[in-house]
């Protein structure tokens, strides 16, 4: 289910209202704060990144979408600085989200974009964004180890023992 419209519950080229409408009906209903159980919380999380993405999509291809209607967009710096403070209280993928918001994409963002997916055992895609930052500043030590501990993480997560640790929520000793 990519179609932002789909996503928010109103019919394909909804006015702003509508999608705006259907945006606060579904936030109210998934808002993580919501929830106690941490497994409960951790879907409406992953349900509110995409019922934002989808908020923001569906703004842009209704004709209508504003500066004021859209999240605004923050330079690479704020966006790291509010992403870490979000990966530090444990939500990854609020932390993913505000690094989203970013105007621009530096190696370090690439790096931090890694830290974060490893936390959310998105291995390959946290390789992937290790191996950019890599690429764009080559000579950095940290950015290497990242993408080095993506893959053999990745690596594991198929292996049957990866499999049945992340099931059973226990770390690597």
């Amino acid at each position: 289910m990519n179609d932002p419209f789909e996503i928010l519950g109103v019919p394909a080229g909804a006015d702003e209202k509508t999608i705006r409408q259907a945006y606060h009906q579904q936030a109210r209903r998934w808002h993580p704060d919501q929830f106690q159980d941490e497994k409960q919380r951790e879907d409406a999380n992953r349900r509110m990144v995409a019922l934002n993405h989808a908020y923001e999509e569906a703004l842009s291809k209704c004709g209508s979408g504003t500066a004021a209607s859209l999240p605004r967009k923050l330079s690479c710096e704020d966006a790291m600085e509010v992403a870490e403070k979000m990966l530090a209280k444990g939500y990854p993928e609020s932390a993913l989200q505000q690094l989203l918001r970013a105007s621009s994409r530096s190696a370090a963002w690439y790096a931090l974009q890694g830290k974060v997916l490893m936390t959310m055992s998105q291995y390959q895609s946290a390789e992937q964004s290790y191996r950019e930052a890599v690429r764009m500043d080559p000579d950095n030590i940290r950015y290497r180890a990242g993408a080095l501990d993506a893959l053999v993480a990745f690596r594991e997560s198929r292996t049957l023992t990866g499999r049945l640790r992340h099931l059973l929520g226990k770390p690597k000793r």
